[in-house]
């Protein structure tokens, strides 16, 4: 796979958004979620047979996963912004994934 600008946006914004989730440890589900993000991603990008084959499958996988963090952050996140805090964080956490969603979007598979 030759790497284009959105696979490196892609590739960028979603481990800022894991680095930023896996700092708020030692809350363990923020950990999880960071490593979710990583495990998606590597499964959109790793030379894995099983995955490139459900590439498409792999994409709104991708897509589900970063929304509903999204709308979990609206329902139940700290809309305090402090800079410097965890709360702040979140807003932080929140526009790398939707830079995510973007360059996912411009590379949406066809069909």
């Amino acid at each position: 796979m030759n790497l284009t600008g959105k696979h490196y946006g892609i590739i960028l914004s979603n481990i800022a958004t894991a680095i930023l989730h896996i700092t708020l440890l030692p809350d363990i589900m923020f950990a999880l979620n960071g490593a979710g993000y990583l495990g998606l991603l590597g499964a959109y990008f790793l030379p894995i047979p099983f995955f490139q084959e459900k590439h498409k499958l792999v994409w709104w996988a991708m897509v589900g996963y970063t929304v509903l963090t999204i709308v979990l952050w609206v329902i139940m996140g700290s809309k305090t912004f402090v800079a410097g805090t965890s709360s702040a964080i979140g807003y932080y956490a929140k526009a790398a994934e939707i830079l995510l969603l973007v360059f996912l979007w411009s590379d949406k598979p066809k069909s």
